[in-house]
């Protein structure tokens, strides 16, 4: 079985490569246009690189991977503060910490669910983070009204109780919403106000924006720092990710 430092130094070894032939066949595309090598050189080039993906089509997927990536901190640079300001009262954690992680999120999501137990394990071991939540209902008919409520609990000082609450309720629909509503000592009248008001309505769409610009196409989806994370990834890839926040 190969393991995962193996894994990573062949990785490693594979992009050294591309880069190393891409970048040679830069400099023969240069040369070539700068008049000083012949065409033939250029062809050789070519065929270098394109034999190696051929040989190796495995690169691409890690290729594009790495690009998305990249374009998706480019992006991050321009809505960082948009993404890290939560709808007040939708945060977990220390809501005064100094690491911010931040999840995009959908009620009717299992691995949502999957990924509570991360974020609880996660809060208790840094008293300093914060953790935003992004509702971003995409997933069942019923994720909308839940994260509309999910909006009012947080008007209410009581996001946390409700998020607990609709996760651990299983099946989302709106008899399983109501009762996380009760679970989580709401005041029913004013967060059916506040859930079907503006500014709910606004984050909601504010959310959908952002994710679409970060390249987020479902839930969970993470942001720590730099790095943007998709999927129920575990405690160890997100504790990574806010330690390095940490030192940025």
């Amino acid at each position: 079985m190969t393991s995962t430092q193996d894994k990573s130094a062949g990785s490693g070894r594979r992009t050294a490569l591309v880069v190393g032939v891409i970048a040679l066949a830069a400099l023969g595309g240069w040369f070539a246009h700068r008049q000083f090598a012949p065409a033939s050189d250029r062809a050789a080039v070519e065929q270098i690189v394109r034999s190696y993906i051929l040989e190796h089509p495995e690169i691409l997927p890690e290729a594009m991977d790495n690009l998305q990536r990249n374009q998706g901190r480019g992006q991050l640079a321009q809505v960082r503060t948009p993404v890290h300001t939560p709808f007040p009262g939708a945060v977990l954690g220390n809501p005064r910490g100094s690491v911010t992680l931040v999840e995009f999120t959908d009620f009717a999501c299992g691995y949502c669910r999957k990924s509570v137990g991360d974020i609880a394990a996660l809060a208790k071991a840094n008293p300093d983070l914060k953790i935003v939540i992004r509702e971003l209902p995409i997933i069942s008919p019923h994720s909308a009204a839940a994260a509309r409520m999910a909006l009012a609990a947080a008007e209410q000082g009581k996001y946390p109780q409700f998020h607990d609450a609709m996760f651990s309720a299983g099946q989302l629909d709106p008899v399983s919403i109501e009762a996380a509503a009760g679970v989580a000592g709401l005041d029913m009248e004013r967060a059916r106000k506040v859930a079907a008001s503006a500014p709910v309505e606004e984050e909601i769409q504010r959310n959908m924006a952002l994710a679409q610009k970060l390249g987020f196409g479902g839930t969970p989806s993470w942001v720590a720092g730099d790095e943007l994370i998709s999927g129920a990834v575990g405690t160890d890839k997100l504790a990574e990710a806010i330690k390095a926040a940490r030192k940025s």
